[in-house]
């Protein structure tokens, strides 16, 4: 009797345990976590990709805001060239006006003094009238050079060519004249025109023999009497060049430009 009665409570065991455990409850939990698990999962990867496209986008903004600003600096230096650049002209300009007034002036108080003094001596016969102060002036010398070397930098060689023969006519002894005499026959070789380069560039020796720009001015002179199909008078150049300045830029050119005649 108490045998059976043991069996039978240790069979009632294992259903009264498997009732105590709410099997329901367990699918939910795992639901639960498994949701959850998944929120946070996908709650951590949208807040990964939202990070991502946002950092791009400020450096993307902030690249635009670069290239913004560089294109307005950009255009605040053209503008300045701009205005420098028409301030020469004008300045050019005026002063070829005034220097022509003055000009003027002068010779016609030359005439009038002329006609209507006799001349005291012989020696005061033969005199001739002083050149205008302003033709000694270095400041306007160095605003006539710059404002005609400003007209080739824009490639108006027209202009470029009447200012720098209007500044040597005025000063011919300006310490830039052999520079002007030299950028005359750069301006004619522009132009093409062989037979007025080679005139200027040999005028720069027999000019301004001194002057540090004759190495150059006799290189581009054996360039033109190549181009005329004159070889041996280039040859002849450029060994010159080589001779009397052997240590310069053109004796080097020079060499070069041989061994290919």
């Amino acid at each position: 009797m108490i045998r059976s009665t043991l069996i039978t409570l240790a069979l009632g065991l294992p259903m009264v345990a498997s009732a105590a455990i709410p099997v329901t409850d367990r699918s939910a939990y795992d639901q639960t976590y498994a949701g959850t698990e998944q929120g946070m999962n996908g709650s951590a990867a949208a807040g990964g990709a939202s990070a991502l496209p946002s950092a791009q986008a400020q450096l993307f903004m902030q690249l635009q805001q670069m290239q913004q600003e560089i294109a307005t600096l950009r255009g605040m230096l053209e503008e300045q060239q701009y205005e420098i650049t028409q301030l020469r002209q004008e300045n050019l300009e005026r002063y070829q006006v005034l220097d022509s007034r003055i000009s003027g002036a002068t010779q016609q108080a030359t005439s009038s003094t002329t006609a209507t003094e006799a001349p005291a001596t012989s020696t005061a016969s033969n005199s001739t009238p002083a050149e205008p102060a302003s033709a000694a002036d270095p400041e306007k010398e160095k605003l006539f050079y710059e404002a005609s070397f400003d007209l080739i930098k824009e490639r108006d060689f027209d202009k470029a060519q009447q200012a720098f023969t209007a500044f040597l006519r005025k000063y011919p002894s300006s310490q830039y004249a052999g520079n002007a005499q030299y950028w005359l026959g750069e301006i004619h070789l522009v132009q093409n025109d062989l037979q007025a380069a080679g005139k200027a560039f040999a005028l720069v020796g027999e000019n301004y023999p001194e002057h540090n720009k004759v190495p150059d001015s006799l290189y581009k002179l054996a360039d033109v009497e190549r181009r005329l199909g004159r070889v041996d008078r280039a040859r002849g150049i450029l060994q010159q060049v080589l001779a009397r300045y052997p240590n310069t830029s053109a004796a080097q050119l020079a060499e070069k430009d041989l061994a290919k005649l």
